[in-house]
């Protein structure tokens, strides 16, 4: 993205010039799905695909928006915050009353927003979209955030004007990520710990299957409440336990199966993913490509039988793959019903692979894939 570009679109838009210019990255995850809300482990890394915030300060407390994207303007007074009927600008706006929570003035600023990672991909562009505002603010009027802190005003802003309960992995990720690197992230305690990504003759390969079923928000949401409900009755017998995180398969077998087999297997997903997580770390310790991608293979087979999250379309790209030695491990990411697959490729496989597995995709949905090769980035920074 031309950073005079966007300087120029901010003045054509708003007939001033932007004070800041912020980049935040969407990211991948490499294993550990559907954890995050669970007080489980991830593995993610931003990308170099991004979204970009310009901003400036107004003499009023109007908030002034335009999405790119959309091509659409949006305005609302600072002091009459609520979320917008649109659904692009509560993104920002939520960030905003998030900020406004902590007892932190935010005065009227006009926003350009624009970007380069795919919506509905499963790149998280909405994480991305509110750790960019957020870093933004905080660079615009001063007010003392740490990139913690931004990560989570990123995620209640989802959870309150979005209406998504989404956990801490892809604001954290967006914010903390560093190039050439994977971290695993506690989502309980937020300790992280960096891991090189070796991938020597492999690469990231993401397959977006363009098309998102829209029962994923409120599948997600779902999913969510019956992990929930299979800890409430885990603690009748196990006080202690606070979280999926805290449960043993044994706690399931004794509590859980017998009152509800589907809540038992969603839950048991979650144990055994959190597991996977911490096997593929070891696996990327040793260099052990092979292991790491066989974790990645089990992660996708546990999303789509057990916690049901996945769709033809993206269960279709990772079968196909098991034909191609040179593929080492595919999986759906993200939230689900459509988006990504991440797929570890040998890269001197990669043009044929992309060649093949496109045109098989195309006979069998009539949709096009969009590869993306993406390489591991820094987290959110200023630009100018």
């Amino acid at each position: 993205m031309n950073i005079q570009n966007l300087q120029d679109n901010f003045y054509n838009h708003f007939q001033q010039h932007s004070s800041i210019i912020v980049k935040s990255p969407g990211r991948i995850n490499i294993i550990g799905e559907h954890t995050d809300y669970n007080d489980g482990f991830v593995l993610p890394a931003a990308i170099n695909k991004a979204v970009y915030v310009a901003v400036a300060p107004r003499q009023d407390n109007n908030i002034c928006l335009y999405a790119a994207d959309f091509r659409e303007m949006f305005q609302v007074s600072s002091a009459d915050l609520q979320p917008a009927e649109k659904g692009w600008p509560n993104y920002i706006l939520g960030v905003v009353d998030q900020i406004q929570k902590r007892g932190l003035h935010v005065g009227g600023f006009n926003l350009f927003i624009d970007g380069d990672v795919p919506a509905g991909a499963g790149l998280s562009s909405s994480a991305a979209v509110e750790c960019a505002t957020a870093f933004a603010l905080n660079e615009l009027f001063s007010l003392n955030l740490s990139r913690i802190d931004i990560a989570r005003i990123g995620q209640l802003a989802e959870h309150t004007y979005v209406g998504v309960k989404c956990g801490i992995m892809d604001q954290f990720a967006s914010v903390l990520s560093e190039k050439d690197q994977v971290f695993r992230l506690d989502c309980r305690s937020l300790a992280y710990e960096y891991f090189p990504l070796e991938l020597g003759e492999y690469m990231i390969l993401l397959l977006n299957t363009n098309v998102k079923h829209s029962l994923g928000d409120s599948q997600y949401n779902k999913r969510r409440e019956k992990c929930e409900l299979g800890v409430s009755w885990i603690r009748e017998n196990y006080p202690e336990v606070k979280s999926l995180r805290d449960v043993t398969i044994e706690m399931l077998d004794e509590v859980v199966k017998k009152r509800d087999e589907d809540v038992y297997i969603k839950c048991r997903y979650v144990v055994e993913e959190n597991l996977r997580v911490v096997a593929a770390c070891q696996a990327m310790e040793k260099g052990d490509l092979v292991s790491l991608g066989q974790h990645i293979y089990a992660s996708h087979k546990g999303l789509s039988k057990a916690y049901q999250v996945s769709c033809e379309e993206l269960d279709f790209l990772v079968d196909a793959t098991y034909a191609y030695p040179d593929v080492l491990g595919a999986r759906m990411m993200g939230g689900g019903f459509g988006g990504c697959t991440i797929n570890l490729v040998k890269k001197d496989f990669s043009d044929q692979f992309i060649k093949e597995i496109s045109e098989s995709y195309q006979q069998q949905f009539g949709v096009s894939l969009t590869p993306y090769i993406v390489e591991t980035a820094d987290g959110t920074t200023r630009i100018a």
